[in-house]
C-alpha cells in the first residue's frame, strides 16, 4: 500500500547468476503499472537495451552493442527504434518484471502476513537512510512462489534458504527485497525511495497519459474544419511506425493525397528486413505487392525509403477497405476528418510534433480509437494514431507536401467463361 501511495521509485535489480545474470536499472511507477529500465548483464540476450512495460504490453529498444553494465535510462526516452516484444517461454526476465509491478496494492491483505504464513521479524539493519527492519514473509499474492530448487546457488546470503526477505523502514517503505523466482533464480531488488521522477511512456504505449476532457469550442471548430483544411492542403508525405503484434513491427514511408483520396507506401517488417510490401490505396480498396527491398525503394527496415514511381508491375493483391489494423489506419488517414466526431471526441493532452504545438484529440468507437494530432496554429493534421489489437499505438506522421499523381490500383480481371453471353445466339 505504501508503494502505491508513493507512486514511483528508482530500482536496481540483479537476477540469476554467472552467465545467466541480468541487471536492471531504472524506475517503477506502481500508480500506472509502468516500468522503464535499462537491461544489461551477461544474460540480457535480445532484451539488452531499453525496456518499457505497461501492464501486459512490453516494448524494447534493443542495443546489442551496449556495455554489459546498465545505467539509468534517459528521462526523455529516445523516440525511435522501439518495438513490441515477446519474452521467450521460460525467460528469466518475465517473473522479475511481474514481481516489480506486483509490489503494490490498494489495500492490505491480512492473510499475506498472518502468523500461519510464516512471516516474522529477523533483524535490524543500519543503512545511511536510517535503521531498517529485516522481515521474512511470502511473496505478494499472485506472484510466482519463491523457488527452492535444490542445488541452485544463491546470490545473497540472507536468502540462502530460498525465503523472501524485506528491508523496511519505520514508515513501511521497502528499500530492499531478496528472494528466488522460478526461471530466474536468486533475485535482489534495491529501491531508491528518493528517486521518483515522472515517467513518460513511449509513443508505442500512448505517450504521456494526459487528462482527458471535453473539447473547448475552439478545439471543436478545428476538428470540424479538418476535412476542408486537408482538402485545401492537398497531400502529405507520411512515415509509418506500427507495432502491430509481437512478431510484426512495421515501418513505412510514402505519400497520401486528400484530394484524390489515395495513398502509396513502402512498408518494412523489422523481422523480414530484406523484403518490402508496397501498399496502394484508392477509393475502391487497398492493393499490396511483396518485393525485394532493392526493388521497392531501398532504405533500411527501420527507415525504408519511399516507394518507386511509377509503381512497379507485379502481382498486386486487392482487398476492400478496412480489415486489419494497418488497413484501418491508412483508411482513417486518407479520409481524416470526414466522419463526424461531435459529442464523441475528447482532448487527451497537448504535445509537440515537428516543432509545432498540437492538441491530441481522441475519437472513434471503443474497438478502434483514433487520436488526431491537430496543429493549434494552422489546424493541419500532424499525426494520426490508432490503438491496435495488441494494445499498442500505431501512428502515421504527416508532413504537408506536393504529392505526385498516383495511378489507380490495378483491378482484378473478370474470370473467363465459356458460357454464351446473355442474348447471344
Amino acid at each position: 500500500v505504501t508503494n502505491l501511495r508513493d507512486l514511483r521509485a528508482g530500482v536496481r535489480v540483479t537476477a540469476g547468476t554467472d552467465a545467466a545474470r541480468i541487471e536492471l536499472v531504472g524506475w517503477v511507477d506502481w500508480s500506472r503499472s509502468l516500468l522503464y529500465l535499462d537491461v544489461g548483464g551477461p544474460g540480457a540476450g535480445a532484451e539488452r537495451g531499453l525496456l518499457q512495460k505497461s501492464g501486459p504490453v512490453l516494448v524494447i529498444r534493443p542495443d546489442p552493442a551496449a556495455v554489459p553494465t546498465p545505467a539509468a535510462p534517459p528521462l526523455m526516452p529516445p523516440a525511435d527504434r522501439w518495438r513490441l516484444h515477446r519474452l521467450a517461454p521460460g525467460a528469466h526476465l518475465a517473473p522479475v518484471l511481474d514481481l516489480l509491478l506486483d509490489l503494490a496494492a490498494d489495500r492490505p491483505d491480512p492473510t499475506w502476513t498472518a502468523p500461519s504464513s510464516g512471516a516474522r521479524w529477523l533483524a535490524r539493519d543500519a543503512v545511511p537512510a536510517g535503521p531498517l527492519d529485516v522481515i521474512q514473509a511470502p511473496l505478494p499474492p499472485g506472484t510466482p512462489a519463491a523457488s527452492t530448487a535444490p542445488g541452485t546457488p544463491s546470490a545473497a546470503a540472507p536468502a540462502a534458504d530460498g525465503q523472501t526477505r524485506y528491508w523496511l523502514d519505520q514508515d513501511a517503505r521497502l528499500h530492499k527485497l531478496v528472494t528466488r523466482l522460478p526461471d530466474a533464480g536468486p533475485v535482489t531488488m534495491i529501491f531508491n525511495r528518493a528517486d521518483r521522477p515522472t515517467l513518460r511512456p513511449v509513443d508505442a504505449l500512448g505517450g504521456r497519459p494526459g487528462l482527458p476532457r471535453a473539447l473547448t469550442d475552439a478545439e471543436q471548430r478545428r476538428l470540424d474544419r479538418l476535412p476542408a483544411r486537408l482538402r485545401a492542403q492537398g497531400g502529405a508525405t507520411v512515415t509509418l511506425t506500427a507495432p502491430m503484434g509481437t512478431d510484426t513491427n512495421l515501418r513505412g514511408a510514402g505519400w497520401l493525397s486528400w484530394t484524390a483520396r489515395t495513398a502509396y507506401l513502402a512498408v518494412a517488417d523489422l523481422g523480414v528486413p530484406d523484403r518490402r510490401t508496397l501498399l496502394r490505396r484508392d477509393a475502391a480498396g487497398l492493393a499490396r505487392a511483396d518485393l525485394p527491398a532493392v526493388a521497392a525503394g531501398g532504405g533500411t527496415a527501420e527507415a525504408p525509403a519511399r516507394p518507386p514511381l511509377p509503381a512497379p508491375a507485379g502481382t498486386w493483391r486487392v482487398t476492400r477497405p478496412g480489415g486489419d489494423d494497418l488497413n484501418t489506419l491508412i483508411d482513417a488517414a486518407v479520409t481524416a476528418g470526414s466522419v463526424g466526431h461531435r459529442g464523441t471526441a475528447v482532448r487527451i493532452r497537448d504535445d509537440v510534433a515537428a516543432g509545432r504545438t498540437v492538441d491530441v484529440i481522441e475519437a472513434g468507437p471503443a474497438n478502434a480509437r483514433l487520436r488526431y494530432w491537430i496543429d493549434r496554429g494552422d489546424g493541419s493534421l500532424r499525426r494520426l494514431e490508432l490503438r491496435t489489437d495488441a494494445g499498442t499505438w500505431a501512428h502515421l506522421d504527416l508532413h504537408p507536401a506536393v504529392v505526385p499523381r498516383l495511378a489507380a490500383n490495378p483491378r482484378p480481371s473478370a474470370p473467363k467463361s465459356s458460357a454464351p453471353r446473355p442474348g447471344a445466339r
